[in-house]
């Protein structure tokens, strides 16, 4: 499921998102109960969404985590719509804003597409989010401009550096999507990967013994690649099945993406000079 963001009123969204606005005054009437604010609300919500997906969300849901009813959240968040843009920004807090630079830029980029990758992996809710419509908080701001700090040391030129937002973003959402759906895969099937692939694999050799000269390329990179694959750089020794097979591969190739989008930026920079 895709959401898209920006879908609420935009002046008092973008006030919630900035805090351009008081918050409303604190209820005196009697009783122990906390006074509920919008970041309660918003923390609230996002631990849903981490816990149980997106499908769960609802203005009750977030009111039942907090002791109130629905009716009462209203009064500092509008509705769902604009709860899922504050949702979204806040948890962009989590991401640095700078990166050690010193050993250049390649290492400073590499550096965030990791933090990024695992910000994401830590809520994949966020992924459903599309960035075809950007949130436009001060929080999303803030990583974009972490990004093109790290871009310009590459001394690209403008135009180009645009173009790389746009490609290194979806790059690594991706592959945390990837990641994501790797690790629900198991507990969403009953199955492990290795059990998944063994049985598939045995019954597509029986019910299609051509295989390898109706996909030859397909079969040469399989035959080609058996035995070449490195081990993976953050295990333990003996500590394979602590990540699933899946896993693993899908972050390889993020590891080998970035490597050769990382030496197109190296090019590019070559071809300038």
């Amino acid at each position: 499921m895709v959401v898209f963001a920006g879908q609420g009123d935009p002046r008092r969204t973008l006030s919630l998102l900035w805090r351009a606005e008081a918050p409303p005054p604190a209820r005196t009437g009697p009783g122990p109960k906390p006074r509920l604010s919008v970041d309660a609300i918003v923390a609230a919500a996002v631990a849903i969404a981490d816990e149980e997906g997106m499908d769960a969300l609802s203005m009750r849901a977030v009111g039942d985590r907090l002791g109130r009813t629905a009716m009462a959240l209203y009064t500092h968040v509008p509705g769902k719509s604009e709860l899922l843009d504050l949702m979204y920004d806040a948890v962009h807090t989590e991401l640095p804003r700078s990166y050690q630079e010193s050993a250049g830029w390649r290492a400073a980029l590499t550096a965030w597409a990791g933090e990024v990758l695992e910000f994401y992996v830590r809520h994949p809710w966020v992924l459903q989010v599309s960035q075809a419509r950007p949130v436009l908080g001060p929080h999303e701001y803030a990583g974009l401009d972490t990004l093109l700090a790290l871009l310009r040391a590459t001394g690209l030129p403008a135009g180009t550096l645009r173009r790389l937002v746009g490609t290194l973003f979806p790059f690594v959402r991706g592959s945390a999507q990837a990641v994501a759906d790797a690790r629900r895969a198991a507990a969403a099937t009953g199955s492990s990967d290795e059990e998944w692939w063994a049985a598939r694999s045995a019954a597509l050799l029986e019910l299609v013994p051509d295989f390898a000269e109706r996909f030859p390329a397909v079969s040469r990179l399989e035959a080609e690649a058996e035995g070449a694959v490195e081990p993976y750089p953050d295990e333990e020794p003996g500590g394979a099945e602590a990540v699933p097979y899946l896993e693993r591969e899908a972050r390889e190739t993020f590891r080998a993406g970035l490597a050769v989008l990382l030496d197109g930026i190296e090019a590019a920079r070559a071809g300038r000079t």
